[in-house]
Order: structure tokens, then C-alpha cells, then sequence
């Protein structure tokens, strides 16, 4: 089960933002936001980003690892690798390709982080 809902409540809640102003902001009511919090409405991209400038989060915050199942498989010589993800499921591919993207992203400036340590 998917939990970006709960997640931007729990993000909200922490930074002192009321469901009121969090309608305001997107311009919609606060029984509409509500329903996002509470994943009884679907979520588009545009709205996601919308509601990650407003909290002033990544939109990756939404996925965060808390909400993954990292199943690691034994290999034949007793450890451990090949790590995969379980639970996650968004039913907007336009929301995978982002965090996709967005997650590429940091991956490639810390491995240019990493280069200056080398050297």
C-alpha cells in the first residue's frame, strides 16, 4: 500500500501547516486536500509538485524509505546483494519516471562528490 498521503501529512504536520492553508495554497477546499491526505482522491504530477514547493520538500520526501520493503536475496555464496523494492505502487508512471529522474540525479552528484575525494 501506497503511502504518500500519509507521508505529506506527516511533512505538513512538521512544518506547522494547517490542511486549511494547504487548500489555500493549491486554491482548492480543505475537504478536497483532505481527500489527498487521506488517498481517497488520485494525485496528478503537476499537483505533487505543487504540494512539494509548498512544503518545501523534494517530492522524493513522498516516497521516502520508510515506505519501502528492501528485500535483499541470498546469492549462492551466503551473502547478501541485488536488493529490490517492494510495496511501492503509483498508479501514475509519469510519478516513477520523476522520482526516477530525480533520484538519477543525486546519484550522479554525489558520485562527482566522491571523485574529489579521490583525488
Amino acid at each position: 500500500m501506497n503511502k504518500v498521503g500519509f507521508n505529506i501529512r506527516k511533512i505538513r504536520e512538521k512544518k506547522g501547516y494547517s490542511q486549511e492553508y494547504m487548500a489555500q495554497e493549491l486554491e482548492i477546499s480543505q475537504a478536497t486536500y483532505a481527500r489527498i491526505e487521506n488517498q481517497a482522491t488520485r494525485l496528478t504530477v503537476e499537483r505533487l509538485y505543487q504540494i512539494a514547493e509548498i512544503l518545501n520538500t523534494d517530492i522524493a520526501e513522498f516516497f521516502n524509505a520508510s515506505q519501502l520493503t528492501i528485500q535483499h536475496q541470498e546469492n549462492q555464496q551466503g551473502s547478501y546483494g541485488n536488493g529490490y523494492v517492494q510495496n511501492l505502487h503509483v498508479e501514475n508512471k509519469e510519478v516513477y519516471e520523476k522520482l526516477i529522474e530525480t533520484l538519477e540525479s543525486q546519484v550522479n552528484y554525489l558520485k562527482e562528490r566522491l571523485k574529489l575525494y579521490e583525488n
